[in-house]
C-alpha cells in the first residue's frame, strides 16, 4: 500500500527532495523567548553570518561527508538545514610531494597519521579534516575557510549557498594551521587570521595574520605571529577577525574546549599590538567552556552571539547569547555584576527579527525522494556504489561493501549512514529487511542499527550457514582495534522471494538460468537514548535496545537476566551518531543489501 501511495505521489509531484520530518524532540523556541541549546545537536565550533534578513551557520565537521553542512535562519533561534560545502577531499590537483610551509616535529603517539589524498574515500581518518570554519559573504558570493590540520588551509566559495559550491582552493598548505578567518577591511585589504595545533606544528598558545589577495584565493606573504597567550590565555585558538567601529577585534577561545572562556583582543592595526580582555567565561552558570564562536549584527542594530557547549557523547551543541558593547569591549551573557565579563543565558528573549517558523534539522527520514537527505553524513568520502535511494519504492538501498583486510571493528568502515544526535532523550525505530547475496559462501554479510563513538553498540543481523541472526553486539574502545562481543543472539526466519523470469527468458530457446534463491528477512530495530545521571557537571548517556517482527510487539534486548544498557561514549571530536550500514567481509563480485523503509526519530 505504501509503494502505491508514492507512485500516485511521484506523478504530481517532483522527488527531488526526501521525505523528511523536522526534529520533534528539542524545541527551543518558547514563544517570546528561546532555550538554549538553540541546537541541540553536534554543530561543533559554529561561526555564522547575516545577508541582508538572512543568516548562515556553518561547523566543523572533521572526517564526515557531506562536510561543511549550511544552516539557514531568520531569527537565529529557529535553524534548518540546506545543504552542505564540501563532498569530496582533499580536493582535485592536490600533491602531497609539495613541501610543507611548517615541518612538523611529527604526531604523538595517539594522534592518527597523515591521510594520503585517497585514504579519504576508503578509510575513515578520524579526528583529522574540516577544523573550525569561518563563514563570511563578501562581493556577493559566500565563502568558507577552513583549517586541516594535517594539509593547511582551504576556501570554498559559491553564489547560492543551497547550491553547489565550488572545488576547494587551498591558500597554504601546511602543517598545524587550523581555525582560519578571512576579513575584508574598510580600506579595501584582505587578511587571514588562523591558530595553529600544537599536536602537528609543536607549538600552541599563538595566533597568527598574513594579508591575503582581494579574490581571497592566497595568501600574499607567510603568516607571521601576532600573539602570544601562553602566559594568560592558554591553547588560546578558533580566531574570527571583525572590524567594529575603527578597531580590530580578534574572538579567539582559550581554556581548552570543556573548561574554557572566550577571550577577545583588539588593536587599531591588524598587526597589533592587541589587548585582551576575557567577556565570557562559566561562573555560576551550568553551561561549561562556553566559548568558540561568531557573532552577528543583526539589521535591526542588535549584537549576537553562537557558540557550542561540549556535552560529551551528546556532542558540542550550539548556544545563542545576548551580546553588548562596553567602553569598547563586547559583553556577551549576562553581566551580573558589571565587569564586563558575562555568563551564558539558559532561557533569554528571542532576538527582534521575524520568525521563521518552526525549523529544526531534520532527522527521520521515509526515504521516499531521489537523493539522500541533508541530515545524513558518512565517516569517509562516499561512493555511488555504496547505496541507492528509491523513489518509486519509497526505500534506501545499502549494498554491502567490502571491508579492507585491515578492518578491526566498525571504526574502521567508510561506509556508515549516521547522524548527529537531536537531543537528550530520543528514540529511534527503523524498519528494515535483509537481502543477503546467495552466493557468498562464506556467510559474512551484515547490517544493522548502530549508536556510534569511540565505542558502539549495535543491533545486527547476520548472515551464516544456519540462517539470518539476529545479534546484539558491543565493541568497547573500538578506536583502539577491539574485538566485537556479541550479548544476544537469535535466529530469524526468512521468506524466500518469487523467482523472477521475464517473457524475454521464457520466449527465448536457451534455457534460462535459475538464479540461486534470495531470502528477505523484515524486522523493525529500535534505540532509546536516554540522559544517565553522573557524578561530577559532565553528562552522560545511555541507550536500550529492543527489536519487533511486526512492528507492534516489542521484545528488549537483555544481558543476564536484565535490559542490557549500553553506555554512550563520543568519537574523536565529535559526539556519537546513530545510523545505518550493511557489510560483508570476503571479496564478491556482487553484494547482498539492506532495504530500509524508514528510519524515524520520537521523544
Amino acid at each position: 500500500m505504501k509503494r502505491a501511495f508514492i507512485l500516485l505521489a511521484a506523478s504530481l509531484s517532483c522527488l527531488c527532495l526526501q521525505a523528511q520530518q523536522e526534529t520533534s524532540v528539542w524545541n527551543p523556541d518558547q514563544g517570546r523567548n528561546y532555550r538554549n541549546p538553540i541546537i541541540y545537536a553536534d554543530y561543533s565550533d559554529p561561526d555564522i553570518c547575516r545577508v541582508g534578513d538572512d543568516y548562515y551557520m556553518t561547523s566543523s565537521s572533521f572526517n564526515h561527508f557531506p562536510g561543511l553542512q549550511i544552516l539557514h535562519s531568520t531569527d537565529l533561534v529557529n535553524w534548518e538545514l540546506i545543504g552542505a560545502a564540501l563532498t569530496d577531499y582533499p580536493g582535485p590537483g592536490w600533491d602531497d610531494s609539495r613541501p610543507w610551509d611548517v615541518v612538523s616535529p611529527g604526531p604523538k603517539a595517539e594522534e592518527p597519521p597523515v591521510p594520503g589524498p585517497y585514504e579519504w574515500h576508503t578509510a575513515p581518518q578520524h579526528g583529522c579534516g574540516v577544523w573550525a570554519p569561518a563563514i563570511r559573504y563578501h562581493d556577493g558570493k559566500f565563502y568558507i575557510y577552513c583549517g586541516d590540520p594535517d594539509r593547511g588551509i582551504f576556501m570554498v566559495r559559491t553564489d547560492d549557498p543551497r547550491g553547489r559550491w565550488e572545488d576547494p582552493v587551498w591558500l597554504v598548505k601546511a602543517k598545524g594551521y587550523i581555525d582560519p578567518c578571512p576579513l575584508w577591511d574598510s580600506e579595501g585589504r584582505a587578511w587571514l587570521t588562523h591558530g595553529c595545533a600544537g599536536s602537528r606544528a609543536g607549538v600552541k598558545s599563538v595566533l597568527f595574520i598574513a594579508p591575503m589577495s582581494e579574490d581571497g584565493c592566497s595568501l600574499l606573504e607567510r603568516s607571521r605571529i601576532i600573539y602570544d597567550g601562553h602566559a594568560t590565555q592558554p591553547t588560546i585558538e578558533g580566531t574570527k577577525f571583525y572590524e567594529y567601529d575603527g578597531s580590530y577585534y580578534i574572538f579567539s577561545p582559550a581554556g581548552g574546549v570543556k573548561t574554557g572562556w572566550q577571550t577577545v583582543l583588539r588593536a587599531s592595526d591588524p598587526y597589533g599590538p592587541y589587548e585582551e580582555k576575557v567577556v565570557m567565561a562559566q561562573g555560576d552558570s551550568p553551561v561549561n567552556g562556553p566559548h568558540q564562536g561568531g557573532w552577528v549584527e543583526t539589521q535591526n542594530g542588535e549584537f549576537w552571539f553562537v557558540h557550542f557547549q561540549d556535552l560529551d557523547s551528546y556532542g558540542r551543541v550550539v548556544h545563542l547569547q545576548p551580546m553588548s558593547w562596553k567602553d569598547g569591549w563586547p559583553v556577551i551573557g549576562d553581566d551580573k555584576d558589571a565587569d564586563g565579563v558575562g555568563t551564558p543565558v539558559t532561557v533569554c528573549r528571542k532576538p527582534d527579527l521575524p520568525s521563521s517558523g518552526p525549523r529544526r534539522p531534520l532527522e527521520s527520514d521515509e526515504f521516499e525522494g531521489s537523493s539522500l537527505g541533508l541530515q545524513w553524513q558518512w565517516p569517509a568520502v562516499p561512493s555511488p556504489y555504496w547505496y541507492h535511494t528509491d523513489a518509486a519504492g519509497g526505500t534506501l538501498k545499502l549494498y554491502s561493501v567490502h571491508q579492507s583486510p585491515e578492518w578491526r571493528n566498525l571504526w574502521d568502515s567508510p561506509n556508515l549512514l549516521m547522524q548527529k544526535f537531536p537531543a537528550d532523550e530520543f528514540t529511534v525505530t527503523a524498519k528494515v529487511s535483509f537481502v543477503p547475496n546467495p552466493q557468498l559462501k562464506e556467510k559474512s554479510e551484515n547490517c544493522g542499527l548502530v549508536v556510534m563513538g569511540d565505542s558502539y553498540a549495535t543491533l545486527r543481523l547476520t548472515d551464516s550457514p544456519d540462517g539470518v541472526m539476529l545479534q546484539m553486539v558491543e565493541c568497547i574502545n573500538a578506536h583502539k582495534g577491539t574485538q566485537e562481543q556479541v550479548i544476544f543472539e537469535k535466529k530469524l526466519q526468512s521468506e524466500a522471494f518469487p523467482e523472477p523470469f521475464s517473457n524475454a527468458y521464457m520466449s527465448s530457446t536457451v534455457p534460462p538460468v535459475r538464479p540461486l534463491p534470495y531470502h528477505s528477512c523484515t524486522i523493525h530495530l529500535r534505540a532509546e537514548v536516554r540522559s544517565v545521571p553522573r557524578e561530577g557537571n559532565v553528562p552522560a548517556s545511555g541507550c536500550t535496545f529492543s527489536y519487533s517482527i511486526d512492528g507492534r510487539k516489542w521484545h528488549r534486548i537483555e544481558s543476564d537476566g536484565k535490559d542490557y544498557e549500553f553506555e554512550i561514549r563520543p568519537g574523536r571530536w565529535i559526539g556519537a551518531k546513530v545510523g545505518l550500514y550493511c557489510n560483508r567481509h570476503h571479496s564478491k563480485n556482487d553484494s547482498g543489501w539492506m532495504e530500509a523503509d524508514w528510519f524515524r526519530i520520537s521523544d
